[in-house]
Formats: C-alpha cells, structure tokens, sequence
C-alpha cells in the first residue's frame, strides 16, 4: 500500500486596515443609537414627531422587547 502524501496550505490571516473599518463602525454606531432613540422616546416620554400614532405602533413590541414602558 503506498500512500501519497497532500500538502496541506497554511492559512494566512487577511488583515484588514483599521481606517477601512472606522467608518463603517462610526456609522453602525450612529444608526444603532439613532434607532435606539426612537424605539426608547418616541410618544412616550418624549415626542418629535406629532403623528397619530403611527411611528409609535410601529416600534411598540422593541419597546417592551427592550423593557421600555409606553403606557
């Protein structure tokens, strides 16, 4: 029986540069806290949108999701 032998690659890691991250990382940022801000205030405490209610039906169950009270 003879066996052959297979090489095998070693991986290299692929570095990624940090000034191509941070900005997509300030922008994930600033998006989370955006949507953060309108599910925790908007038409409870705090209103900026005077609407019937729409924008506040849409983000209820993430109010109550993320433990914010609304009623």
């Amino acid at each position: 029986m003879s066996q052959a032998s297979v090489a095998v690659p070693n991986p290299v890691p692929v570095q990624i540069p940090l000034r191509e991250i941070v900005p997509w990382a300030v922008f994930a940022g600033i998006l989370a806290l955006l949507v953060l801000f309108f599910v925790s205030t908007e038409s409870g405490a705090v209103e900026l949108f005077s609407s019937n209610g729409l924008l506040h039906e849409f983000v209820h169950d993430g109010r109550h999701l993320l433990a914010f009270p609304c009623h």
